[in-house]
């Protein structure tokens, strides 16, 4: 394993870590918060495009693209709509940003101290894995929320945050808030570890300076994110449909989402009447997603037009991971540099 590598698993405290991580998720939040809105509606829409029959008595809106979908919402329901469910996807973006870079830096360096040290690829495919593991546990409460609320229509089925946990709470119970979980770990782990094992190798290449103002990082995040997200984006949308289900499945934007109960069967339902396209609907918001940002920083503009899928959350994620973390560890740095200098030692201070 490269130098290079060994330096971003190790430096930084503990501290460092959780601050970067969890600025990273915040700030790749408030980037894609409208068109995270329209994916999920658009993987919530169950009836196929290409059969005309399949839309007869659809009550709720027929969304049939990316553009045409964010018109719509926001004729129907206001431009604010696109920010529903902003509230419980920053909290969990804040905390799954901090677990995960905290988890992986631990999980890294435990495999360090081990007798036979994994391979590199492995390594970080064990590290990543078990990170968005992790992860994924401990926020998905926040991540279900997020999903209904960006499910709801004009007809408000919560009032509020604090109101939506009160009735999850009465009417589906504690286990209410990990509905589609299974879905979630089956996606998360091959996603984490393949994504985070295919950085590690591109960041040796094109990571830090090699790009200009830094944006090496969060190009191999995208390369890193196309490779491992496509694979896996069935879960994803099996996820979203069970996140929906229960007493108030009928009363989203879409009113005849159908009732599942597993992740395979789910599968096999979309399969069966969806089609092949059914399992990969909402997938084109990624190539929006990563014009968006990819503009901001004017990066990888030949990977959108050659019509390659990515997720720039984890590009923003990575690339705002590593400049703060940059920013933290050189503070600390030049704070010890003072310190040397001038014989101050908080040690020693009362």
């Amino acid at each position: 394993m490269s130098a290079e590598i060994e330096r971003l698993k190790d430096e930084g405290t503990r501290q460092q870590v959780v601050i970067a991580g969890g600025i990273a998720g915040l700030v790749s939040r408030f980037v894609i918060a409208p068109l995270d809105v329209v994916k999920i509606r658009l993987q919530l829409q169950p009836h196929s495009l290409s059969d005309p029959l399949s839309c007869d008595g659809i009550k709720g809106p027929i969304y049939k693209g990316v553009f045409s979908t964010l018109r719509a919402i926001v004729r129907d329901e206001g431009i604010r709509a696109l920010w529903k469910g902003n509230i419980p996807a920053e909290l969990m973006y804040i905390t799954y940003g901090g677990v995960q870079f905290t988890a992986y830096r631990s999980l890294t360096q435990a495999q360090a101290m081990l007798p036979t040290r994994p391979p590199p690829s492995l390594e970080s495919f064990i590290s990543g894995a078990g990170a968005g593991a992790a992860a994924t546990s401990i926020t998905y409460p926040l991540d279900l929320l997020r999903t209904r609320f960006a499910a709801q229509g004009p007809e408000k089925i919560y009032s509020g945050l604090a109101n939506s946990v009160q009735d999850i709470i009465r009417r589906e119970g504690p286990s209410g808030f990990f509905r589609g979980l299974s879905a979630a770990l089956g996606q998360i782990v091959p996603y984490m570890g393949l994504f985070f094992m295919s950085y590690e190798f591109l960041h040796q290449y094109i990571g830090g300076k090699t790009l200009p103002f830094g944006s090496g990082d969060a190009t191999a995040g995208v390369f890193a994110s196309v490779f491992a997200k496509t694979a896996v984006f069935p879960l994803d949308l099996v996820r979203k449909r069970l996140q929906v289900q229960g007493p108030t499945r009928s009363r989203y934007i879409h009113t005849n989402i159908p009732e599942y109960t597993g992740v395979v069967r789910a599968l096999a339902t979309i399969w069966r009447k969806e089609g092949y396209r059914g399992w990969y609907r909402g997938l084109t918001v990624s190539l929006i997603k990563a014009s968006l940002f990819l503009s901001l920083i004017s990066v990888c503009i030949r990977v959108l037009t050659l019509g390659m899928q990515a997720a720039p959350a984890s590009a923003v994620t990575m690339w705002t991971y590593e400049r703060v973390m940059h920013s933290l560890v050189h503070s600390d740095r030049n704070d010890e540099m003072w310190e040397t200098y001038t014989g101050y030692d908080d040690d020693y201070d009362d």
